[in-house]
């Protein structure tokens, strides 16, 4: 198996350090997005239950993994949390999820690459500008490599408006189940 889609054992898990304490019950700004099915895309306008996994970057196939880069928790598994998303979407749709997107810093033109290798059926968003990301105040960190990159993390939206969040998101290769699980509780509840 290729090693882009297998998580090391003994990653280091990320801790729970309140950066996404503010989000629950925000309004989304208006502020679109390129998607890499070229639209522009302003989550405050979508309709429904929307899900936005947000994700430091993808690898880029031929190329190593920087070893210090399994060293920063929650940074691994880019690779597997979209590919759990994209084989838990019609599961995610049977439950109510209008929409679906991953979201990055990286640039439209790689996301469209990832979205073809991996024949994502969901468009991916590129915040290459952290246009959204600064907005809503999303945890970020620095990596010698790659620069300023968003931390993983997973928004459920209603209507534009937040109203859950996982942060942080391990192991990222379940997150598409964490998600799961609970959109069909809530939808007990109700």
């Amino acid at each position: 198996m290729d090693a882009r889609f297998e998580l090391p054992q003994n990653l280091p898990i990320p801790v729970d350090d309140g950066a996404c304490a503010h989000l629950v019950l925000t309004k989304l700004p208006s502020i679109s997005l390129t998607s890499t099915d070229k639209k522009n895309v302003n989550l405050s306008e979508l309709a429904g239950t929307t899900v936005v996994y947000c994700y430091p970057r993808t690898g880029i196939p031929d190329q190593p993994v920087p070893h210090e880069w399994d060293e920063i928790p929650g940074a691994r598994g880019c690779t597997p949390q979209s590919c759990g998303f994209r084989d838990s979407w019609a599961s995610l749709q049977d439950i109510g999820v209008k929409q679906l997107f991953g979201l990055s810093t990286q640039d439209t033109d790689f996301q469209i690459e990832l979205v073809n290798r991996l024949h994502l059926p969901f468009p991916i968003l590129s915040d290459a500008n952290f246009q959204l990301i600064d907005a809503l105040k999303l945890p970020t960190f620095e990596f010698k490599d790659f620069g300023r990159l968003v931390k993983r993390l997973t928004l459920i939206i209603e209507d534009g408006i937040i109203v859950h969040v996982f942060y942080p998101v391990f192991p990222p290769d379940t997150s598409s189940l964490q998600v799961m699980q609970w959109l069909r509780e809530r939808k007990l509840k109700s």
